[in-house]
């Protein structure tokens, strides 16, 4: 709960300063890249999260793969890095994109699912979102066949496990709570 709050900090002391620049959209970019190849790669999470890395490697790192990004965006990492935060960077930069999502009146719904959504299906869920929220909706759909089946939907703070996995990690509690 504690680095919720703090990413959230680091995200709006982001924002508020990409607002000022007047480059909000640039550095929204930015984090949309680094939450897709963090999201993508195992192995750097495993850096990232690493204790055995330390955090001059770390910070290396990511400024070779985001090398091109914008100065803020370059700023952001060396500021976790110095303050010993770097593995927060993904929850950072989702946060940042919820933010000025926010900000513009937008909401962005990140919809995992055991196979790629159908247009009619994707459809379905921006009208559904768009009605819950009052915010124009856009969906980014990431495929995880560990979830069985079914979705996992979340817009801002608010999540809905609609997966077969998570029910059947209830049905397997509940059974070994009775035993």
């Amino acid at each position: 709960m504690k680095e919720a709050r703090a990413a959230l900090r680091y995200a709006k002391a982001t924002l508020d300063f990409a607002v000022e620049k007047k480059v909000a959209d640039k550095v929204e970019g930015d984090m949309r890249d680094m939450v897709s190849v963090i999201t993508e790669n195992k192995e750097l999470q495993s850096v990232l999260a690493s204790p055995v890395v330390n955090g001059k490697a770390k910070k290396d790192a990511l400024k070779a793969i985001f090398k091109g990004s914008h100065e803020i965006t370059v700023g952001l990492i060396d500021t976790l890095a110095e303050n010993k935060r770097i593995e927060m960077l993904q929850e950072v930069a989702l946060k940042y994109i919820i933010l000025f999502e926010k900000m513009k009146g937008e909401a962005i719904a990140f919809v995992t699912s055991a196979v790629p959504l159908t247009a009619a299906l994707e459809k379905k869920i921006l009208a559904q979102v768009a009605k819950i929220t009052g915010n124009k909706v856009t969906i980014e759909n990431k495929v995880d066949e560990s979830i069985v089946g079914g979705f996992i939907l979340r817009v801002g703070d608010l999540q809905y496990d609609a997966s077969v996995a998570s029910k059947l990690n209830g049905l397997k509690r509940e059974f070994s709570n009775s035993l």
